[in-house]
């Protein structure tokens, strides 16, 4: 069941925060009514795909701040996991020089509660507890507002990297709504016409474009 519309689901957890310190009860709400937020998961520590997205996102993390926005990262990894990782350099496959918030999702609750944990707990025929699929998160990424309300989220399978870009674009499309009034196009970027959400201002646009 999708999240957009509803409030994000509140958590507390261990975290490594600008890259050198881990600090127990993080949590979103210190953002809530100051600051949009980006929440994305990755699957794994020490892995591939994982650290080019982390890298991308530390790269544009300075867009993001100027938008009045925090990135925070996620995965059922621990905290000292991720402290580990932090520790290497990224010619070595690490992801030294990350600042941004690192969740520790140990008990996969935070990566179940929003919906990306990649199977499911079951019984078998003995009654034996089991877990079907991949007990880890997908590449699920989360645009939540300044109330806490989830706006937009996109959830790719393990191996299909996800586009930071287009992350950041979908910001600049909620910050433009939030501004203006207007609505944003298909395909729409920040410096590009938006439209009145009626049946004249739809025809308007398409007429121009």
């Amino acid at each position: 069941m999708s999240l957009v519309l509803k409030p994000a689901p509140s958590f507390s957890a261990a975290a490594v925060i600008n890259g050198d310190e881990i600090v127990e009860n993080f949590s979103l709400e210190q953002y809530k009514g100051k600051n949009y937020v980006v929440f994305f998961f990755w699957p794994k520590d020490f892995t591939f795909v994982c650290p080019t997205e982390i890298h991308a996102f530390q790269e544009k993390l300075a867009e993001f701040k100027a938008r009045g926005c925090e990135v925070v990262g996620c995965s059922t990894d621990t905290e000292e996991s991720h402290l580990a990782w932090l520790s290497i350099p990224k010619d070595k496959g690490g992801i030294q020089g990350v600042t941004f918030p690192c969740v520790a999702d140990t008990a996969k609750t935070i990566a179940t509660n929003f919906g990306v944990l990649g199977g499911d707990y079951t019984y078998n025929d003995e009654g034996e507890l089991t877990f079907v699929g991949a007990p880890i998160a997908l590449r699920g990424t989360y645009l939540i507002d300044k109330e806490g309300i989830v706006r937009h989220c996109v959830i790719n399978d393990f191996p299909l990297g996800r586009n930071i870009d287009d992350t950041l674009r979908t910001l600049d499309a909620l910050i433009y709504v939030e501004t203006h009034g207007e609505v944003c196009p298909a395909n729409w970027e920040a410096g590009k016409d938006a439209m009145s959400a009626t049946r004249e201002g739809v025809a308007s646009y398409l007429a121009a474009h």
